[in-house]
């Protein structure tokens, strides 16, 4: 705990066996109570790692429900728990667990009610081997999605993400899609509802057990992106209504 705030970290899993146990064993459990891991019914042997390390809270999906479909499972559980703080962390080990603190305290001292940790601010994203064609991409939606929704974050695209529970318990995660579009609404929803976010700078790699999506799935996931900016923007000017928003 943190400021007598409880902390768990969520790891939505998707064939995760290869790199569960190294992101697992830094996780600075110095401050974090409790971890739950969603198995999105992986084809390897990711359950079974996670009973090895230990994970006493594992959640099993018999059908893959998707990004965003594993994601709702983390966070309902997380605020069953009693969550104060709710860190969203791959476990792929694309993004490092040695962040948490950061993450963490930046929410329990009351200074942002969420964070993203960024590949963007420095010089993480291409260092740690971003593809351009993607780093463009990336650069580009989080333009046009900084004037549609009138913010200055430095990327909307990181998977390294931490919640108040305040920030879950007040917006309609359990409505967004349930595939990778879920973190762009779910940021927008979190604008709509008045809150702001707080960055921090993020190494990453990318390596082939890294998570990832191919070209077609990227451009499904960019049209997606821009639809739910452009959504948001027509509901603030009152031309248009959206469960997303309450």
């Amino acid at each position: 705990m943190i400021n007598g705030k409880k902390i768990i970290v969520v790891m939505p899993a998707y064939n995760a066996e290869k790199t569960l146990e190294q992101t697992y064993n830094e996780i600075p459990f110095d401050i974090v109570d409790e971890v739950i891991l969603t198995d999105d019914c992986s084809k390897d042997h990711t359950i079974v790692k996670a009973k090895d390390l230990g994970i006493k809270e594992i959640m099993i999906h018999e059908t893959n429900t998707g990004y965003g479909g594993n994601q709702k499972t983390c966070y309902n559980r997380a605020l069953e728990l009693g969550a104060d703080i709710v860190i969203m962390l791959h476990p792929d080990y694309q993004y490092t667990p040695k962040l948490i603190h950061s993450l963490s305290y930046t929410i329990a001292n009351g200074l942002y009610p969420a964070m993203m940790a960024s590949r963007i601010l420095g010089k993480g994203a291409l260092k740690g081997g971003m593809p351009m064609v993607k780093y463009i991409a990336n650069r580009a939606l989080t333009l046009i999605q900084n004037i549609l929704l009138k913010q200055k974050l430095s990327e909307y695209h990181s998977g390294y993400r931490a919640f108040s529970a305040e920030i879950l318990r007040n917006i309609k995660f359990n409505d967004n899609s349930d595939d990778f579009v879920f973190d762009n609404e779910m940021i927008s929803q979190i604008f709509y509802a008045g809150y702001e976010i707080g960055e921090i700078t993020c190494p990453t790699k990318y390596f082939d057990d890294a998570s990832s999506i191919n070209m077609v799935r990227s451009s499904i996931y960019g049209l997606g992106v821009l639809r739910v900016s452009v959504v948001y923007r027509l509901c603030k000017w009152g031309l248009m209504k959206s469960k997303l928003y309450k």
